[in-house]
């Protein structure tokens, strides 16, 4: 490829790349949002019980932990952005799955096909995405999952109106499919179509993470897991250990997940200024300092401004891991595969571990623990730290198959 092709990518194509990149993270979110507000019709039609539907929706992150190691090899054997377009239509295509179950087994496996096509695309997007930031030289992967997030908003406002309406999910979540794999295959369009080399190895078909994508998945372990906690505990920690009603509890969730969304929409300038390892170190002491709110919170308003700082402290994290991840080996789809298996289980793991540990002491010292991960985040941030360069931009590691 020639000096003159690499300006052109530089001033033209990169920039439309990244839009278009940020919008496929968009239509990713909104698949989830859409199924997440439907989970109460499709547990009526599967007729399962709430132990029945726990397990589940275990299988998502089951599925997804198992298919994620064979992303490489399909972007390696197929092109960047062809693999991206097969295994985002596949995930589109998912969300009909699970309204259609007729019973709990039926739910476990369509969950698990909605799992795995959702790692292995997740897994594709975020290589595209670090890719694009490495070629741009400047930050964009926090903005990314921001898009992620707002997708995820207007999936869920669709589903919430959807539900309003008493619409059957399975018209739902058809025009849902329909509209979203349409518009997934118009912005894939726009992505770089980057090729492997001749001489670049192909990934094994089942790649386990790396060395490399070890300690900066455990970083993301220790976002993901107060991510989640907060999330899903939030609600019910002011309802029943600071007495809040329940619209107050809901809207905690709810100033949780924008201040999230905000935070990644913005977080690039801070990475952009500070570079990743300070920004993680400002984020977790941010969100320790949270973690202590909630855990002295005398009253409801302390506790929501302690969700709120929790979430803007963890915000970036994940973004700066999958950026690290890409940067940190020969085979950044098989990295960053690993940090969002690790990721992954944090997810799955969080909900029942907060549980877990209220059952045998109390919801407080769930999140004292909680609190404790985000420290992790000042001790560890160093590991986000491009090794060897000063640089945000390495050396490229694969070709644009078209030079425009």
């Amino acid at each position: 490829m020639t000096a003159e092709t690499d300006t052109v990518l530089t001033t033209e194509r990169l920039r439309r790349a990244r839009f278009a990149v940020a919008a496929v993270f968009c239509v990713h979110g909104a698949v989830t949002g859409s199924f997440a507000t439907r989970i109460p019709w499709i547990q009526e039609h599967a007729g399962v019980s709430a132990g029945q539907l726990g397990l589940a929706l275990a299988f998502p992150a089951l599925g997804a932990s198992l298919a994620m190691p064979l992303a490489g090899a399909v972007s390696h054997r197929f092109g960047a952005r062809p693999a991206l377009r097969g295994l985002l239509v596949l995930w589109t295509a998912s969300l009909l799955l699970p309204s259609l179950a007729p019973n709990v087994y039926g739910l476990c496996a369509a969950l698990f096909v909605y799992g795995a096509t959702s790692g292995m695309s997740d897994v594709a997007m975020n290589a595209l995405g670090v890719e694009t930031e490495n070629r741009l030289g400047k930050s964009i992967m926090s903005s990314l999952h921001g898009m992620w997030s707002a997708g995820a908003l207007i999936g869920s406002a669709a589903g919430t109106v959807a539900a309003h309406l008493d619409v059957d999910a399975r018209t739902h979540h058809f025009l849902a499919a329909a509209v979203l794999t349409v518009l997934g295959l118009v912005f894939c369009q726009g992505v770089l179509d980057l090729r492997s080399t001749p001489e670049e190895e192909a990934p094994p078909r089942f790649a386990l993470p790396p060395r490399s994508a070890l300690l900066i998945g455990a970083i993301g372990f220790c976002g993901v897991f107060a991510e989640g906690a907060s999330l899903d505990w939030s609600a019910l920690y002011l309802e029943d250990e600071l007495g809040a009603s329940a619209g107050l509890a809901a809207a905690c969730t709810t100033v949780f997940a924008l201040t999230m969304a905000v935070a990644r929409l913005v977080g690039d300038r801070v990475v952009d200024r500070f570079g990743p390892v300070r920004t993680v170190r400002a984020g977790g002491a941010t969100a320790t300092l949270g973690g202590a709110l909630v855990v002295v919170a005398p009253h409801p308003g302390l506790a929501m401004a302690g969700f709120g700082l929790i979430g803007l402290g963890v915000a970036v994290v994940v973004p700066l891991a999958f950026a690290a991840a890409g940067r940190s080996g020969p085979n950044p789809s098989q990295a960053i595969a690993g940090v969002a298996t690790i990721t992954y289980t944090s997810g799955l793991i969080a909900p029942s571990a907060i549980g877990g540990i209220a059952d045998a002491t109390s919801l407080t010292f769930s999140f004292g623990l909680v609190t404790l991960l985000a420290l992790g985040l000042v001790a560890g941030a160093g590991v986000l730290r491009p090794a060897g360069r000063t640089s945000a931009r390495p050396a490229p590691a694969a070709t644009p198959a078209e030079p425009r």
